[in-house]
């Protein structure tokens, strides 16, 4: 019965500990009751499952006064009773009641907010957007533990895995190798709850170039080449060509020029005649692109070619890109210092340099400080 009486004053084992210790004080009795042993008088029943006997009679005088019920009748066990409602269960009540909260509408909106911090990164770089961003991230993991509609966590899970790859792809720009590691572990982990195979790839692929730059080059072909192969038939045509550029990145890394050249080739084959992104939200890539990064992986073999397709991409980038132009300058500088063009090495490194102190990027910074000491 005691079970019963909890519930219809519907009030939690913690809640009745409370008010009982408030009765005996007010009253001067000397007892009290735990919320433990709330929800064993709740159930009439020991731990071991057998029928409580008689409290204490202290206990007995505090319960009788605030129930005005006899103790015989309050300790009758009620088989099957419903189970009485502690904070934690009404603590993940309410996070499932938010996580009902999540619809698409809302899956859109951090769509969009996130849509509008990959513009603001290419412009003024990521060092005033790494911590706004890191928090969206961990609002989005802590709301997918509580969403029970699949198609809702899927969009969800979508939305981490860009925002965790642009994460990934700022820490490794500010020199925060091992953050950006984390960063694309969670956006693997998020395509595989959006079963994605299209964002799984993105994300190796994105991954792979945290172990270029820690000198894991041989892994980061690996990564690369598995990014392809799950990618291959099941993709839209041009992530398969942003993916296909990424190992041939890889491959002239690994010094392997063959290879590398295939795979720039075969990306070009594999681009679509015209671009349509509305597929691919999460990348930012065409014709002046992949030349871009065909000319990185020329400059990154130490061929004199790379001058002439790293400025043609120069005059047609867009300006309002400007990590990209600063990563084009480094490159410019690698390849004209491998040729000893001591004066188009200066020109290149100067803009370059105040290109990366003005979007933050200590990768390329650091980068062009080690070609100009090597140089």
């Amino acid at each position: 019965m005691f079970g019963e009486l909890l519930r219809q004053r519907k009030q939690t084992a913690e809640e009745f500990s409370q008010e009982a210790e408030r009765f005996a004080r007010e009253r001067g009795l000397n007892a009290t009751i735990s919320p433990r042993h709330v929800q064993r008088f709740a159930s009439g029943r020991r731990a071991d499952g057998k029928p409580l006997g008689l409290p204490q009679p202290s206990t007995r005088r505090l319960l009788e006064g605030m129930l005005s019920v006899p103790i015989e009748r309050l300790l009758e066990p009620v088989p099957d009773a419903a189970p009485v409602v502690t904070d934690d269960d009404l603590g993940l009540q309410a996070r499932i009641a938010a996580g009902r909260n999540m619809d698409m509408e809302t899956v859109g909106l951090l769509r969009q907010k996130l849509d509008i911090t990959r513009v603001i990164d290419r412009r003024l770089g990521a060092s005033a957007l790494l911590g706004e961003l890191r928090a969206q991230i961990g609002q989005m993991e802590r709301a997918m533990r509580d969403v029970l509609s699949q198609p809702i966590r899927s969009g969800l899970a979508e939305v981490l895995v860009d925002a965790s790859a642009l994460a990934g792809w700022q820490s490794l720009d500010q020199g925060l190798v091992s953050e950006s590691w984390d960063h694309y572990n969670t956006a693997r982990m998020a395509a595989r709850e959006a079963r994605s195979p299209a964002l799984e790839a993105y994300a190796c692929a994105g991954q792979a170039v945290v172990l270029l730059d820690i000198g894991e080059v041989r892994a980061a072909v690996e990564l690369t080449n598995y990014a392809r192969t799950i990618a291959k038939g099941r993709v839209p045509e041009l992530l398969f060509a942003w993916l296909t550029a990424g190992y041939g990145e890889a491959c002239a890394a690994n010094g392997e020029r063959d290879m590398c050249m295939r795979a720039f080739d075969e990306a070009l084959r594999s681009m679509p005649a015209s671009i349509d992104s509305s597929d691919t939200p999460y990348l930012v890539f065409d014709s002046t692109h992949l030349a871009r990064w065909r000319g990185s992986a020329l400059a990154r073999l130490g061929a004199r070619e790379a001058v002439e397709v790293l400025s043609d991409v120069l005059r047609r980038l867009d300006p309002t890109f400007t990590r990209a132009e600063t990563a084009l300058r480094v490159d410019l500088v690698q390849v004209f210092t491998a040729t000893g063009e001591k004066h188009e090495v200066a020109a290149h490194a100067e803009r370059a340099r105040l290109l990366a102190t003005q979007i933050g990027s200590q990768r390329q910074r650091k980068r062009l400080t080690s070609l100009l000491v090597s140089g």
